[in-house]
């Protein structure tokens, strides 16, 4: 999902990459067959990859797996604000696409509302995909949608600005705010991350939160007031910039580009902006957690492919077998090198990370991720906002992180 979006992230890649890229068809395996004689020339798909280069990558995937399904894709791409509305009003006038892409926080919402089919109606495996990309995709333990792929969020560091300062990689908090403090100098800040009054800021805190033993079904506890006050200091001493409060993720990889924040928050999509400034050495690494021990758990970004409930079963059929190649181990593992996402089935994980180092980390972090919706399914997105709210009240003074963290919850 992009920043602008619901806040897993965007998934951006070089543009001179995807040029003449096959989408492989092998292991694409066909779903069941419709029961019903009706042949199936065309087929309806809606998603929100509407800037390039995913426009151009992803419709590529989709002709191709169309082809290898016998049926001519019809796409529409929409802005990925507008995307949830139009799905609510489609259902409500029966007229959903044949294929529809969600980013995974919104599924939930949209299978309870009976609008989509469960892929074991159509045999599509779901064998070996991580445990937090299955939950994501699942709605009342049926599994309603697949991700190809995913991402997360980890701490990138400036190589050369810790190697200055004689600072290592930071693991656990302590470490961070001394390293913070230390790469804090001038006009830059030791950190940047997005505290922002959106679910992007909500994203950004889910780590820390939840590797510290905190739960989104009650934001108002102590493990959750103990992450909170990380954040908190971490603006109060000035290691962080206070227009954290406004940034974006684009935002916070614009000041580590420039050289004004040392260390970053931020995911694998950001990889191809900070490869073409050939002058800067990054590594990236966990984000620490409060003491040693204790697991980190990332929140998981990325988005669903889904069959809604069309009425029409041979289009539906067609539909799932597009699905099914789209989440095929050749789909998966190009569409993740060539994106800078990861793939969600864990037998892949490991081949991956070595022939994609850079996306090591990130690809070791989603074995543990955890979907935003795996515990409140949908009513997630009203307990995002108030944590992000309790982040802006506790990062602007008028609270303390428990306080603003029992107000919130109190909402």
């Amino acid at each position: 999902m992009k920043s602008a979006l619901r806040n897993s992230r965007p998934l951006a890649v070089a543009v001179t990459a995807l040029v003449g890229l096959p989408i492989l068809l092998s292991g694409c395996g066909a779903a069941a067959s419709s029961s019903s004689t009706e042949s199936v020339s065309e087929i309806s798909v809606m998603d929100y990859y509407n800037n390039e280069p995913d426009k151009s990558f992803i419709g590529d995937a989709l002709t191709a797996c169309g082809t290898k399904a016998g049926v001519t894709i019809k796409r529409e791409t929409v802005p990925g604000k507008s995307l949830i509305s139009k799905v609510l009003q489609q259902s409500s006038s029966k007229t959903l696409p044949d294929v529809l892409m969600l980013d995974n926080p919104d599924l939930q919402q949209i299978a309870a509302t009976g609008a989509l089919a469960p892929l074991a109606d159509f045999n599509i495996s779901t064998a070996d995909f991580a445990p937090g990309v299955l939950s994501a995709g699942t709605y009342k333990d049926k599994v309603y949608g697949l991700a190809p792929t995913v991402n997360t969020i980890a701490l990138f560091y400036n190589k050369d600005i810790l190697a200055k300062s004689g600072v290592t990689p930071p693991s656990t908090w302590d470490e961070l705010k001394a390293a913070a403090t230390e790469l804090t100098s001038g006009d830059q800040y030791g950190l940047a991350f997005n505290a922002n009054p959106t679910y992007e800021g909500t994203w950004q805190f889910l780590p820390v939160m939840w590797s510290n033993g905190g739960n989104e079904k009650n934001i108002d506890t102590e493990e959750t007031a103990q992450a909170l006050q990380l954040w908190t200091d971490l603006v109060k001493d000035g290691s962080v910039s206070s227009s954290a409060l406004n940034w974006t993720q684009a935002d916070v990889k614009d000041q580590f580009l420039a050289g004004k924040a040392a260390m970053m928050v931020n995911g694998p999509w950001q990889i191809p902006s900070l490869d073409k400034q050939a002058s800067l050495q990054y590594g990236v690494v966990k984000i620490p957690v409060r003491e040693a021990g204790q697991t980190m758990v990332a929140p998981l970004g990325g988005e669903v492919w889904t069959v809604p409930q069309t009425g029409n079963k041979a289009r539906q059929a067609k539909a799932a077998e597009v699905v099914a190649c789209l989440n095929s181990d050749e789909n998966q593992l190009a569409m993740a090198k060539v994106r800078n996402t990861i793939p969600s089935k864990t037998t892949l994980a490991a081949t991956f990370a070595e022939e994609n180092p850079k996306l090591a980390t990130f690809t070791e972090l989603v074995k543990t991720a955890r979907a935003r919706t795996g515990q409140l399914g949908e009513e997630w997105p009203a307990q995002a906002t108030k944590i992000y709210t309790a982040i802006q009240t506790a990062l602007t003074g008028k609270a303390s992180p428990s306080d603003a963290l029992k107000q919130a919850q109190g909402q």
